[in-house]
């Protein structure tokens, strides 16, 4: 199922849909029509689980071919597909190749790093470029959506916490990122961190680590790679973040980036980005999330 936030100009509050083959449905809106309760805000989604997924695909099911809970896309503005993690934990230098054009080594160990709620950004939100940066860039990632609140999670184990994945853009402004040791400011900067348009259950993505995942600027290909190039995959990560905090429904883990941003192009004389500038990222079978640069 690919779940998602969205609002419309008569109603501007943010409200969960479902992408069907129809459209989006506004779940809330589908539900009164069939006079029955499901899930209307991730967070229960979260709390019922399997049982909650169940109800909303009985839903989607026993619909009409057509009615005003059917949204069409030109009338919707998205909002980010997890609207309120606890927790975006990020991974550094998690892609062979990304490392290698960064000059770093391998990673032995996960490295970790957090963004914070104001990082969020939605599909076709426009992603500021403030005045404090020239050099910002993009960054493709799978990112995993955690179900349940867990700790110590052995990695034969992972994928029972994990509720979902979704496509993310791991904005980084490079010249903040590489003053100081600590990447906070390059990394958390308001809008760096996209995310969507859907949030795809896992059984729809049965292998995260047999992903092709892209990045286009103004329609030029940049990015182009599988995350079984990852250092680290899925299950570990998991394991690992959960092995040094407690991780709750809707953190979420984006697990690094491959070759082929700015960082290691701006060698060959690629610029960093600008205002007006189109990012579209992408990972297979989660949708193309697409932002303007302002």
């Amino acid at each position: 199922m690919k779940l998602l936030h969205f609002s419309t100009p008569d109603a501007p509050q943010l409200r969960l849909g479902a992408l069907t083959e129809r459209g989006v449905v506004d779940l809330a809106a589908a539900a009164a029509l069939r006079r029955t309760d499901v899930p209307s805000t991730l967070e229960d989604v979260f709390a019922l689980g399997s049982s909650g997924l169940a109800q909303l695909k009985a839903l989607l099911s026993g619909l009409p071919a057509s009615g005003p809970w059917l949204i069409p896309d030109a009338d919707l503005t998205y909002g980010a597909c997890v609207p309120n993690p606890e927790k975006i934990i990020c991974v550094g230098l998690n892609y062979r190749l990304h490392a290698q054009e960064s000059g770093a080594a391998i990673p032995t160990s996960p490295i970790l790093f957090g963004k914070f709620n104001n990082s969020l950004a939605a599909h076709n939100e426009v992603v500021p470029i403030p005045a404090v940066t020239q050099q910002a860039d993009y960054e493709v990632e799978l990112a995993v959506v955690i179900g349940r609140e867990c700790r110590d999670v052995p990695v034969e184990s992972a994928f029972e916490v994990v509720f979902g994945y979704c496509t993310a853009n791991d904005f980084s402004a490079r010249d903040l990122q590489t003053r100081t040791t600590q990447w906070l400011l390059g990394k958390s900067l308001d809008k760096f961190q996209p995310m969507g348009p859907y949030l795809v259950t896992k059984d729809e993505v049965p292998n995260p680590d047999d992903l092709w995942l892209r990045t286009w600027v103004n329609g030029d290909l940049r990015q182009d790679s599988v995350t079984s190039d990852m250092v680290f995959d899925v299950a570990t990560l998991v394991s690992y973040a959960s092995q040094h905090m407690t991780l709750k429904p809707g953190d979420v883990i984006s697990t690094g980036t491959p070759a082929g941003v700015i960082l290691g192009l701006s060698k060959q004389g690629v610029p960093y980005l600008k205002a007006g500038d189109v990012v579209e990222v992408e990972v297979q079978g989660l949708g193309r999330l697409r932002n303007v640069m302002g």
